[in-house]
């Protein structure tokens, strides 16, 4: 399939993101996930400016990279792929179908997480630590999209060289 240069291009770009985006999300998981996170360190983060720094940076790297990916990288990819765009639940529906994602319901409750982390946590700590643990076991799935991509483009020949 010959994919126009621009878009190649634009292709590259977005999965040197992803991969610096995964990077930092991963990192940040690890800090923030060495123990669990309970309600009652939730509720201790307004004492605790590092950790509350910490969670915070969680919560923009995770909606990060599922922006990222979601709304930029899978539609140029389906796109480059040749495949109709649509409605964001159409790509997400149809980068199921291709193996890129696990599930397109699974994304859409990763997504509805990500606006409830960034909405609800200042005033109900349990509800905050419920969503980050959720967040938390969303990362490995965050990072096996961005491995299905990268591996997809460069079964294409789309890597970079």
């Amino acid at each position: 399939m010959n994919i126009d240069p621009e878009q190649l291009e634009r292709l590259r770009f977005l999965g040197r993101v992803v991969q610096r985006e995964r990077q930092h999300l991963e990192t940040t998981d690890q800090r923030v996930f060495s123990e669990p996170f309970t309600p009652a360190r939730a509720g201790a983060l307004a004492d605790n400016v590092d950790e509350a720094e910490r969670v915070e940076a969680f919560v923009s790297r995770f909606g990060r990279l599922q922006d990222t990916l979601g709304d930029k990288l899978l539609p140029v990819y389906l796109e480059a792929l040749g495949e109709r765009l649509g409605a964001a639940i159409d790509n997400l529906d149809r980068a199921e179908k291709l193996g890129l994602i696990p599930s397109s319901d699974e994304w859409l409750a990763m997504r509805k997480l990500r606006n409830q982390m960034v909405h609800e946590y200042i005033e109900a700590a349990t509800t905050l630590a419920d969503a980050l643990q959720a967040g938390h076991e969303f990362v490995p799935t965050l990072s096996a999209v961005v491995d299905n991509i990268l591996a997809d483009m460069r079964a294409r020949g789309w890597a970079a060289a």
